[in-house]
């Protein structure tokens, strides 16, 4: 009996000391690899992915090309017109052509909030060098009912995003960003107009979902994107995804 007790005393130590050694750090660095590596992620300069998404109650067609921390472009039809959100790292334009008449620019602050958008490889990838903080907040279920490592990200003061990394496969299931978000507010039904086209709301939250990975050149993408309302308790009740972003087509390092 002695011998089973100290058998069981070790295995039980073991295992916590597992549970311990599991830092943010050692889950990014997973994640990294899952994806296909922190260099190979790194290397990504441009990217141009095409798809369709839901605006203002219609289904329309999107592309996305960017290059890494210099240009995000979305481009989209609406009504037969073509509009877009323009950011580089300096500067920033939007175009909502069913609610406006000519391009806004944004203001400096919306520019600002946006630069994590010119991130092809995402905050996560290499986020020590970049200056942003980690912390895992434990384990917790996604709103699928997907366990996850919690992962808060500080990005910077008064901005931060928080992931849900799968436990098992070590991909990102949800994330959420809350602080300054420019442009269209996401948790509402409220269409863009020459007011709201160019504001920042502050600490406003929004949920995304991300399903169905792919690989691209040894590299995996998520090709579908899931926006919910917040609360979250919203969700549960509509027991539905609100707003959804699928990709059909990606090409890397082509520009």
């Amino acid at each position: 009996m002695k011998y089973w007790l100290k058998i069981i005393s070790i295995a039980l130590l073991f295992t916590s000391q597992m549970v311990q050694a599991q830092t943010a750090e050692t889950i990014i660095d997973a994640y990294e690899k899952t994806r296909g590596g922190k260099q190979k992620l790194l290397s990504i300069q441009s990217i141009v992915m095409q798809g369709s998404r839901e605006m203002m109650g219609n289904e329309v067609a999107v592309t996305i090309t960017k290059v890494n921390g210099k240009l995000s472009r979305n481009k989209f039809e609406m009504g037969g017109t073509n509009g877009f959100i323009l950011l580089t790292d300096k500067e920033g334009w939007n175009y909502f052509p069913m609610r406006q008449q000519q391009p806004n620019k944004m203001s400096n602050e919306g520019v600002v909030a946006m630069q994590t958008e010119l991130d092809i490889a995402g905050p996560l990838v290499n986020y020590a060098a970049k200056g942003y903080t980690a912390l895992l907040v434990g384990k917790e279920l996604a709103a699928d009912g997907t366990e996850c490592y919690k992962i808060n990200l500080q990005i910077t003061a008064g901005k931060e995003i928080t992931y849900w990394i799968n436990t098992s496969s070590y991909l990102l299931v949800q994330s959420t960003s809350i602080g300054k978000i420019f442009g269209v507010i996401k948790d509402d039904n409220r269409r863009p107009n020459k007011e709201n086209t160019n504001q920042i709301t502050a600490q406003k939250q929004q949920i995304i979902i991300y399903k169905d990975y792919k690989a691209v050149e040894g590299i995996l993408y998520r090709l579908c994107l899931f926006y919910i309302p917040t609360p979250l308790s919203l969700y549960c009740n509509m027991n539905k995804l609100y707003r959804h972003f699928t990709r059909k087509y990606i090409e890397i390092n082509i520009i």
